[in-house]
């Protein structure tokens, strides 16, 4: 028999009168138990704010969608009793603790509950999804009148939102929760189970640092919990993985100018990379791998009005700075050096006169020429997708929409290490066929693993 827990035990509404259901997933904001991935990067106190905020955000909007559409609100909650949660959220809302039990099982349990106690419609949102919007919840709900399952697809691999108009509990069993698997396995399920559905806009969640950029959109929301950016200052991101050999020569010429932070992103060296920055002075910032995700993360918590992306592998031109200034000056809203390859070999002055003309005329460096970005920009276009490749190559896309990308005079220096290890020739002919898969549609993933094999286990951009 299906226990059900009581309903908020005060407060003006003690019963559930609308015909559909808003489920909020979220846990009570307590300074070192919310938002534990980000306390390395935020602490204990502005990611428990962050929290809140987020959750005062969702109940807002799922608020205004009731307002228009006969629905009632349920908090799902985590980390407190119910008087907490009225005394801090509010008393017009229904609360009840989350079961026990991995997330499927609290998911199938508040499902079931809401359809034995009559609900048509259901739909469970979490709460750290900063674009949700009442128009999306509208659309969800429309979506059920002729799909079994409504799925809010988030840009980690999982979903903000599910909707479904009649309890399936198997949806939800043998998931691998908290991976980035979620989401396919989820509609894989649907599938066996015949189960029609339909798919929402891909929103991102905030779980770790990286998710933070879509935060700095939103600046007049989460001004007092992200570093604010400054006229005047350029932020250079590196992400490193294990890059001891060649860090302290890219970063001592960068380290303590005017007008520039500098912020590596690592994601788990086990060499001195790490140590190597902080005694250089750099602000280190822990990241998931992928170097996507690494950008990203440092650029969440940059505060320069402009960002510049290094390889840490590759050495900016003294003056880089006025030729950033330069370009973005120059009506672009984003730019790139030229490639300079060390190394003697006549073939690889081909390949940067190849690859000067491509940027110049397409308007498509690549990542290794240190892209810079006007800040503003870069969080408008929710910076780099969370790809194993062509991160870079997307990310210039996305811009071309709001401007010119424009190629600096100067050149950044890399090394030729990814040339050397296969061969000038094979090099150049993997990384053209990345290209072309890329814009024939392959995905990223399994351009990733073309790239990998033909490199050797090399996990670089093209």
């Amino acid at each position: 028999m299906l226990h059900v827990e009581p309903a908020t035990p005060r407060g003006p509404c003690q019963k559930f009168a609308q015909p559909h259901r808003v489920i909020v997933f979220t846990r009570y904001p307590e300074p070192g138990v919310t938002k534990t991935r980000l306390i390395p990067a935020l602490g204990p106190e502005l990611a428990s704010r962050l929290q809140d905020r987020l959750t005062k955000r969702t109940l807002a909007v799922v608020q205004s969608h009731c307002a228009c559409h006969p629905c009632d609100l349920e908090v799902r909650f985590a980390g407190a009793d119910c008087l907490r949660m009225e005394d801090h959220f509010g008393l017009d809302k229904h609360y009840r603790p989350q079961s026990d039990g991995d997330l499927g099982t609290r998911i199938i349990h508040a499902l079931e509950t809401a359809f034995y106690e009559g609900t048509q419609r259901v739909l469970i949102v979490g709460a750290d999804c900063p674009d949700l919007t009442p128009e999306i919840l509208a659309s969800a709900l429309q979506a059920l009148e002729k799909s079994d399952v409504v799925l809010g697809p988030a840009r980690d691999g999982g979903y903000y939102l599910v909707g479904l108009r009649q309890p399936t509990p198997s949806l939800f069993q043998g998931i691998d929760w908290g991976t980035d698997q979620v989401l396919n396995q989820t509609l894989r399920k649907a599938t066996q189970h015949r189960l029609t559905v339909h798919r929402l806009k891909t929103l991102a969640d905030v779980d770790y640092v990286d998710d933070l950029v879509a935060l700095r959109r939103r600046s007049d929301d989460f001004a007092d919990l992200l570093p604010r950016s400054r006229n005047g200052v350029i932020s250079v991101i590196l992400p490193t993985l294990n890059e001891a050999a060649s860090l302290e020569q890219t970063l001592t010429p960068i380290m303590h100018l005017d007008g520039v932070e500098v912020i590596v992103a690592d994601c788990g060296s086990v060499d001195a990379t790490v140590e190597i920055a902080r005694r250089l002075g750099a602000n280190v910032v822990f990241s998931s791998p992928g170097r996507g995700r690494q950008m990203n993360a440092g650029a969440a918590l940059a505060s320069g009005d402009v960002l510049l992306f290094l390889h840490a592998d590759s050495s900016l031109p003294v003056d880089f700075a006025m030729h950033v200034r330069a370009a973005l000056n120059n009506g672009a809203v984003a730019g790139a050096f030229r490639l300079t390859i060390a190394g003697k070999q006549r073939t690889l002055r081909f390949i940067e006169w190849a690859i000067s003309i491509r940027s110049r005329c397409l308007q498509m460096p690549y990542g290794d020429q240190a892209i810079f970005v006007a800040s503003k920009i870069f969080y408008r276009v929710d910076g780099f997708p969370n790809w194993p490749l062509m991160e870079d190559v997307e990310l210039c896309r996305r811009l071309r929409k709001h401007g010119r990308i424009r190629l600096a005079t100067a050149s950044v220096i890399t090394s030729s290490r990814r040339w050397m290890k296969l061969g000038i020739v094979k090099t150049t002919l993997v990384n053209q066929c990345c290209i072309a898969g890329y814009i024939l549609g392959l995905s990223p993933e399994r351009l990733a693993r073309w790239y990998n094999r033909g490199f050797g286990g090399l996990d670089e951009n093209v």
